[in-house]
C-alpha cells in the first residue's frame, strides 16, 4: 500500500468540519496506487475517498477535479469532487493539496471477459464525447516530453537490448508526433490510465471509472490504446486476446466510430501507450520515492507489451 502521507483521525476530522458531509465513522488506507495517498473515508452521510496529492501541485488540480465533475454532470459514472461550504473542492492537508470525492460502488475485475471489455469500450467512447466540450487545458504530464526527459535517467539500469528498444521507440514516436496525420487526430481531456484496477463492476455492468490524476489533453486513439493494452491482453505474454480485443473495439466504435486517420495510427498509438508505461514503471522501480508501504509495478511487463506491438508493426 502506498501511504506517503499518514493521516491521523484528528486532522481528518478537522478537514471534515469544513464540509456538510457528516462526521467520520471509518478511515482506511487504500492498498493500491503509487502516485498519491488515498483513504476510504466513511461518514454518517456517505462513503468517500480522501486523496492527498504527492506530486501534483495545487495549480494543476483544478483541471482534474473539474474534469471529473464535468463527466459526472454528463452521466459518466466517475467520482464527483465534493465542495466545502465555500464551494471549494481543492483542500490542503499537511501542506499538500487534497480532495474528497464520492466513492463508487462495485469491484475491480482483474480477469476480464469479453463482456467486461465491451463495457469498457462503450463507456470510454462516451467519456470522450462528454469531454469534447470540457474547457480545461493541460497536457498529458506523462506524454512524449516527459518520456524524452525521463528515459536518459533510466538507461543506466537497462541492458543493451533494452536501451536499443527504448531509444528506437522514442525516436519513432517523436516522428509520429511531428506528422500531419497525428496533428489531425481528434483529442480532448482523456483518462490516460484506464487500467483494470481503475474500473469498477457489479457483475458485468460497469459501475465506475476512477483515478483521473494522470488525465490530460491527448488523442482519443491514445486513450483507447491504453485500454486495449491492458484489458485485452494475456498478462504473461503481452499478446492480445482476440475476443476481448474485438469486443472492446466494437463497443467503442458503436458509440464513436474511429476516423480514417485513427485507424491508420492505432498501431503507433498502441506502441506509444506501451512506451509510456514501460518508461514510468522503470522510473518507479529504479528511481523510487519514499513510501510507508510501496511495491512498484514490474517494468518488464510493458517491455513485453512494447515488443509485441513493435513486432506486429
Amino acid at each position: 500500500m502506498a501511504v506517503f502521507t499518514p493521516l491521523d483521525a484528528a486532522e481528518v476530522d478537522a478537514l471534515l468540519a469544513r464540509f456538510d458531509l457528516g462526521t467520520r465513522t471509518a478511515l482506511q488506507g487504500i492498498a493500491s496506487g503509487i502516485e498519491n495517498t488515498n483513504y476510504f473515508l466513511t461518514t454518517t452521510r456517505g462513503r468517500y475517498v480522501l486523496t492527498v496529492f504527492e506530486r501534483l501541485g495545487a495549480e494543476q488540480l483544478p483541471f482534474y477535479l473539474g474534469l471529473m465533475h464535468h463527466l459526472a454532470a454528463h452521466g459518466i459514472p466517475v467520482p464527483d469532487p465534493m465542495p466545502d461550504r465555500s464551494g471549494q473542492a481543492l483542500q490542503s492537508l499537511r501542506g499538500k493539496p487534497a480532495a474528497i470525492v464520492t466513492r463508487l460502488r462495485g469491484q475491480s475485475q482483474l480477469a476480464p471477459t469479453a463482456a467486461h471489455c465491451a463495457q469498457v469500450g462503450h463507456w470510454l467512447a462516451r467519456m470522450h464525447l462528454a469531454a469534447a466540450d470540457y474547457t480545461g487545458t493541460q497536457p498529458n504530464l506523462r506524454g512524449l516530453a516527459w518520456q524524452t526527459q525521463t528515459i536518459p535517467a533510466v538507461l543506466p539500469f537497462l541492458d543493451e537490448a533494452q536501451r536499443t528498444l527504448i531509444r528506437t521507440e522514442l525516436a519513432h514516436q517523436t516522428r509520429v508526433a511531428q506528422s500531419p496525420a497525428y496533428a489531425a487526430l481528434p483529442r480532448s481531456a482523456v483518462h490516460a490510465d484506464l487500467f483494470r484496477d481503475n474500473v469498477l463492476f457489479y457483475g458485468e455492468t460497469l459501475t465506475g471509472v476512477f483515478d483521473f490524476y494522470f488525465a490530460g489533453v491527448d488523442t482519443w486513439v491514445f486513450d483507447l490504446a491504453v485500454a486495449l493494452n491492458d484489458w485485452c491482453i494475456h498478462l504473461d505474454t503481452g499478446a492480445f486476446d482476440p475476443a476481448r480485443h474485438a469486443a472492446l473495439l466494437a463497443a467503442y466504435q458503436a458509440v464513436r466510430p474511429l476516423q480514417e486517420q485513427e485507424h491508420a495510427l492505432l498501431g503507433d498509438a498502441l506502441r506509444a501507450a506501451a512506451l509510456r508505461f514501460w518508461t514510468s514503471r522503470l522510473a518507479d522501480f529504479h528511481l523510487p520515492r519514499d513510501a510507508h508501504l510501496l511495491t512498484p509495478h514490474d517494468p518488464s511487463h510493458f517491455e513485453r507489451v512494447l515488443r509485441q506491438r513493435a513486432a506486429a508493426a
